[in-house]
């Protein structure tokens, strides 16, 4: 079981801890992201058009950054689904708080 939540601590770790330079979100007309605790903060403060930007019918440009940069496959599935900026807010918001607390 210790094993377990050593993994699940290093997990936690490697998800919150910043990605390099080259592989930060640049949100349209916005900040540049390098972690989860950036991205939420950034998602409660979007414009309606910086959201409809990112996530379209095209394309969810949050849930590949969760999938393929963060590697947090949890996120990224939960991102696919949202329809909304306050969504993704509550979504980031609430995978923090888990992964926050993995680190305990």
């Amino acid at each position: 079981m210790i094993l377990l939540a050593k993994l699940k601590s290093e997990e936690a770790k490697r998800i919150l801890s910043n990605t390099p330079p080259e592989k930060a979100f640049w949100v349209n007309n916005g900040p540049v992201l390098k972690n989860v605790i950036e991205l939420a903060n950034a998602a409660r403060n979007l414009t309606e058009q910086q959201f409809a930007h990112h996530v379209n019918k095209v394309k969810n440009d949050f849930a590949k950054w969760a999938a393929e940069v963060i590697r947090d496959s949890e996120l990224a599935r939960t991102l696919l689904r949202i329809k909304s900026k306050d969504e993704l807010a509550g979504a980031i918001t609430e995978r923090l708080k888990q992964l926050q607390k993995m680190l305990k």
